[in-house]
């Protein structure tokens, strides 16, 4: 018996069939809508006539839908809101799809109301400047524009229109200055990076070809090589050979011996030890020479064969083949050439180093002189004064204080410093070292002393410090600094005295191995005079052949001082006439340049296999370096901005890029960085540039916020000024008096070294071009644009030099506008780019416009 199927199909729901027909219905409508505003778009006028009588079945429309479509023309588009009239049956067709179809990605209520600001603004936008053709308008455009046209005027509706336009493009496309600015500077690094990745490409692809050449040509050397050694061994047995058979015939004929015999002595005198094998080591074989020799030429090819007695003999000296009985009864003498072997690079160097000595840097002024230390001036409370009464009673104040907050001691001591006195306690046992430094503000209250800081515990000691300025302070002199031991002994790279420390030690740290420089401090707190302190330490100590500097002062009068000493000590651009960097514009060429001074550094050093610039001098000064093959001797290169954050306000990236990179890769190279400052904000001193800044010094600052921003921790802001300052390298805080030196002393410095001979100028950078720069050498004005003169005339008019006046203005694109300003520049009418700001103009009326026009012509 068969089994029925009782499987229905499945139905339809009823509500997806009304859905369905409900969409055909607004589909067809918008279809219907759309047609008969396309017939009535081309036949409305003479359907005008139609429409007063609908049910008269004479009167036809040329309408596609006949007198219905030509109503529904007149009501929508001439009646209604124009030609704007299109969006309803746009919005009907939509909506019919989705309806039927449930497309998630036609959204037809949101594409209304997306329409409807310009289905208010199209018809009075085409009311204001097409008044005549009410089917662009409509009625409705035509009588708003009428209205608006009475009562604000023609110019009050197109300012209307264009306020309104400008809100809705802001409140759509969220256009804000701030979007705009901040697409423009990511296009601009996009391109940035794609200009860097092609340079990058291109530098393997020239490493790689370079790289394969420098192989071909070695593989080339070394099959010469072993031809040359293959064919020499070959010619020396063959004239061995006929030598031996020589000397077989005389001793047949002279003695009347055996052949063989013969043969067999003769071959058992000159048969040479059995010689050790050495792998990848070429052979120098004698050659014996009959009489007369060739050229010296010949002589350096010719290899000497010799016999060989013991090994002994083989490996210490080659002595001369002495003449066989035989040969001298012939009369032949046998002269044995002997040919050194070829000199390795080692021995070459050796050689060099034995005749001429080591290369010395120095040579370049051999006469220069070290300016004295009398130079500097003494000062007469040089020695730190001991005030027994003071010291008595701050002990006694701070047990005091201690005590009433019952912290118990059990011994205290006093370090006295030039500035500041360390009071070392050691709390009784259980006393919590939280509860000491609490009081930090009570103590100073109590001692009625500025800057009180506390050491909570003195790193390395068991003991809590407590230091507390001196009622009479001593100045230390940068004469007694650099005439310390520890600084005239200092083995370092580049040694600075700072001052002293709170034990009243020189205090002299290495800028070699910081190995870059942080400086902060309020105004008037002794940054400058830091920085004369640490210039003043390195020209005591190193040669102007082995030290540059590169100096830039944003502030004009800080390091003039030092324009005396530019043939000697410092370095600029090539086309730059002052050392002294003052200028934003140079400022970023020069770190630009010093960048491309760092990649080139590297590349010697690469070339020469070794690590850093210490190891390459060294190198070079044994003579291991041939200067004909772009070798020379490297001097240190430090970097002092005196004010950074005037730096960073006016270029921003365009200066803190290249300092980081500095920062970053150039230690090795021997190009250091001392950078100032006296606003230590996080936008100054970006996380970036404390990264690669382990060495930090703090003068006194305003807020613990600068102190934390420049040291990492609080302490700055309790300093007393006046050189006092706080140096670290990422381990402890060393507290310092820096070293006075006054512009007197700076100046006659500077004098002295001046009045020495020289070098012909500073030392030139790199030459670096920026992105801007010589963009009128290309630029041919005989084919000019044909705007050249409108857009002249609207630049002159307006005094303004923009690309973007000349796209509002001329309603031109932007590469378009960018050439026309290029041109500008050319024929002088523009000045040159200034980075943000518009360029200037340089023509200042119509006048000498046309007049630089015709001349043009």
């Amino acid at each position: 018996m068969a089994i029925k199927n009782t499987q229905e199909a499945p139905k339809t729901p009823k509500k997806q069939i009304v859905k369905t027909i409900i969409g055909i219905l607004f589909l067809v409508i918008g279809l219907l809508l759309l047609a008969s505003f396309i017939s009535y778009f081309f036949n409305g006028f003479m359907d005008q006539s139609q429409i007063s009588d609908l049910l008269d079945k004479n009167q036809t429309a040329e309408n596609i839908f006949g007198k219905f479509g030509a109503l529904l023309g007149e009501t929508f588009i001439l009646q209604g809101i124009g030609i704007v009239s299109f969006f309803v049956p746009v919005f009907f067709i939509l909506l019919g799809v989705k309806v039927a179809t449930n497309w998630k990605k036609i959204k037809p209520f949101t594409t209304l109301y997306q329409s409807i600001f310009f289905m208010i603004w199209l018809p009075i936008f085409f009311g204001c400047i097409l008044p005549t053709q009410h089917m662009l308008s409509g009625v409705m455009g035509f009588e708003i524009n009428d209205f608006l046209n009475s009562f604000i005027g023609k110019w009050g509706v197109i300012l209307l229109l264009f306020v309104s336009l400008l809100i809705y493009c802001v409140i759509h496309f969220r256009m804000t200055y701030q979007s705009i600015q901040e697409k423009m500077e990511e296009r601009a690094k996009q391109k940035e990076i794609e200009r860097i990745e092609k340079e990058q490409e291109k530098i393997k692809r020239e490493q790689l070809e370079l790289r394969k050449r420098k192989e071909k040509e070695e593989q080339e050397k070394i099959n010469k090589f072993n031809q040359d050694a293959e064919k020499q061994q070959e010619d020396s047995l063959s004239q061995e050979l006929e030598l031996i058979e020589q000397q077989e015939k005389e001793a047949i004929q002279s003695h009347k011996v055996n052949p063989n015999e013969a043969f067999h002595q003769e071959f058992k005198i000159n048969q040479p030890k059995e010689e050790e094998i050495i792998e990848e080591t070429p052979l120098n074989i004698t050659e014996l020479v009959v009489e007369d020799l060739a050229d010296d030429e010949e002589e350096n090819n010719q290899v000497d064969f010799l016999s060989i007695n013991d090994e002994q003999n083989f490996e210490t000296e080659i002595q001369p083949a002495q003449p066989t009985q035989n040969s001298s009864e012939n009369g032949l003498e046998l002269k044995v050439q002997h040919v050194d072997e070829e000199e390795e690079f080692e021995t070459t160097s050796a050689r060099l180093v034995q005749e001429q000595g080591e290369y010395n840097q120095r040579l370049d002024l051999p006469n220069y002189q070290f300016p004295p230390i009398s130079l500097l001036k003494k000062y007469d409370n040089g020695n730190t004064l001991i005030d027994q009464k003071e010291l008595e009673t701050n002990k006694n104040r701070i047990v005091e204080t201690l005590g009433n907050y019952g912290i118990g001691i059990d011994e205290i001591s006093a370090t006295i410093g030039p500035t500041v006195t360390l009071y070392e306690i050691v709390p009784k046992a259980g006393v919590r070292i939280s509860k000491i430094k609490n009081l930090e503000d009570d103590i100073a209250l109590s001692l009625a002393a500025l800057g009180i800081r506390i050491i909570a515990p003195i790193p390395g000691k068991g003991t809590i410090g407590i230091e507390v300025p001196n009622s009479n302070p001593s100045m230390v002199s940068m004469h007694s600094v650099i005439a310390s031991q520890k600084f005239q002994n200092a083995d370092m790279e580049l040694p600075i005295a700072f001052g002293k420390t709170i034990t009243n030690e020189t205090f002299v740290a290495d800028l070699a191995k910081m190995p870059h420089l942080l400086m902060a401090g309020a105004t008037g707190q002794g940054k400058s005079v830091g920085l004369n302190a640490i210039i003043t330490s390195l020209i005591y100590k190193k040669h102007p052949s082995e030290l540059k500097f590169v100096m830039v002062d944003p502030k004009k009068v800080e390091l003039t001082l030092y324009s005396k000493i530019e043939r000697h000590y410092l370095a600029k651009l090539p086309d730059s006439e002052e050392a002294i960097i003052t200028d934003n514009t140079k400022v970023i060429n020069t770190l630009n340049s010093l960048c491309i001074e760092m990649d080139d550094r590297y590349e010697l050093l690469k070339n020469a296999f070794v690590r850093n610039i210490k190891e390459y001098n060294a190198k070079f000064k044994q003579r291991k370096l041939n200067p004909e093959a772009g070798h020379r001797f490297l001097p240190y290169i430090v970097l002092i901005v005196d004010e950074f954050a005037d730096l960073i306000m006016t270029a921003g990236k365009e200066v803190e890029l290249p300092i980081a990179r500095l920062a970053q890769l150039a230690r090795a190279v021997g190009i250091h960085l001392i950078v100032a400052t006296q606003r230590p904000s996080v936008n100054v001193i970006t996380g970036t540039i404390k990264a690669n800044f382990p060495g930090r010094v703090a003068f006194r600052v305003t807020s613990k916020i600068d102190s934390r921003t420049i040291l990492d921790s609080q302490g700055a802001d309790q300093l007393i000024g006046k050189g006092d300052m706080l140096y670290t390298t990422g381990n402890e805080l060393v507290r310092l008096q820096c070293a006075f030196v006054d512009t007197p002393e700076v100046d006659k410095i500077t004098e002295f070294i001046g009045e020495q001979r020289g070098y012909p100028d500073a030392m030139h950078l790199p030459e670096y071009v920026g992105e801007e720069g010589g963009s009128n050498l290309d630029i041919d004005l005989s084919d000019r644009d044909v705007l050249f003169e409108d857009a002249a005339r609207l630049i002159v008019m307006n005094q303004q030099g923009s690309a973007s006046l000349l796209q509002r203005k001329l309603k031109l694109g932007y590469n378009r506008a960018g050439r026309l300003i290029d041109q500008l520049e050319a024929a002088g009418i523009v000045g040159p780019f200034e980075g943000s700001k518009a360029r200037q103009v340089l023509i200042q009326d119509d006048m000498s416009l046309e007049q630089l026009l015709n001349n043009l012509n």
